[in-house]
C-alpha cells in the first residue's frame, strides 16, 4: 500500500470510518511488527520483551486513540515513536521494581549512536537523557525518538518532521554526539569506587 492510500485511510478512520480502520490494520500491523524487530534485534539475548507484545500494545494504544486528527503516515508513526518508547521504558522500570533494583535492563546503544566501542546502559538512563536533551533542543530528541526506537530512516524521520533531510542528518550526528557524553557520566557515576585502604 502507498504512502498516499495509507494517509487517506488514516483520515477516514479519523472521520470515524470503521471500514478505513479495518483496512488499514494489516498495513499498520506489519509496519509496527518491522519497528519493533528492528529496535528488539538490538537488545539483549536474553531481554524477556518480545516484539509481538511490543506490537500488540502499541497497536491497541494506538487505536484507543479516538480524539487524534491523523494527518498522514508519518504523523502516525511518529506518534507509534512515541507508544514504542513508553512501553520499552515502562517495561524496563516494571522489571527494575521486580527485582528491586537489581539487575537493571540494559540496552545497546551501539548500532544506534554509532558508538565503536560496546556500551550497554539502562534504558531508563536512555529515557532520562532524551527527557533533557528534550529541555535542551526538542527537535533532537525527537529525531533520536525516532531513528531509535522505531528505526525510521533519515528520509522517513524528515517526512515525520516536516525539516530536509539534511537538517536530520545534522541533529542527528549532534544529538548522538550529546547522548554519547551524557550517558557517558551516568556510566561514571554508575561505575564501582575501588574501597579505600
Amino acid at each position: 500500500m502507498t504512502t498516499p492510500e495509507v494517509t487517506q485511510l488514516l483520515q477516514k478512520w479519523s472521520d470515524g470510518n470503521k471500514a478505513a480502520l479495518d483496512s488499514l490494520t494489516p498495513v499498520v500491523y506489519d509496519e509496527l511488527r518491522r519497528l519493533a524487530a528492528i529496535y528488539l534485534h538490538r537488545e539483549r539475548s536474553d531481554h524477556t520483551l518480545q516484539a509481538t507484545a511490543v506490537v500488540h500494545e502499541a497497536y491497541m494504544r494506538l487505536v484507543d486513540q479516538r480524539s487524534v486528527r491523523w494527518q498522514n503516515r508519518a504523523h502516525f508513526f511518529g506518534i507509534a515513536a512515541q507508544m514504542i518508547r513508553r512501553i520499552l521504558v515502562d517495561h524496563a522500570r516494571g522489571v527494575r521494581a521486580a527485582k528491586r533494583g537489581s539487575g537493571a535492563v540494559a540496552l545497546s546503544l551501539d548500532d544506534a549512536l554509532g558508538v565503536s566501542e560496546k556500551r550497554d546502559m539502562e534504558i531508563e538512563a536512555l529515557d532520562d537523557a532524551l527527557e533533557t536533551l528534550n529541555k535542551v533542543d526538542p527537535q533532537q530528541a525527537r529525531i533520536v525518538e525516532l531513528r531509535f526506537f522505531t528505526g525510521l530512516s533519515i528520509e522517513e524521520t524528515a517526512e515525520v518532521l516536516g525539516v530536509s533531510e539534511s537538517t536530520v542528518k545534522r541533529d542527528w550526528v549532534s544529538a548522538k554526539a550529546w547522548l554519547f557524553r551524557e550517558l557517558s557520566k551516568v556510566s561514571v557515576k554508575g561505575q564501582a569506587q575501588p574501597a579505600e585502604s
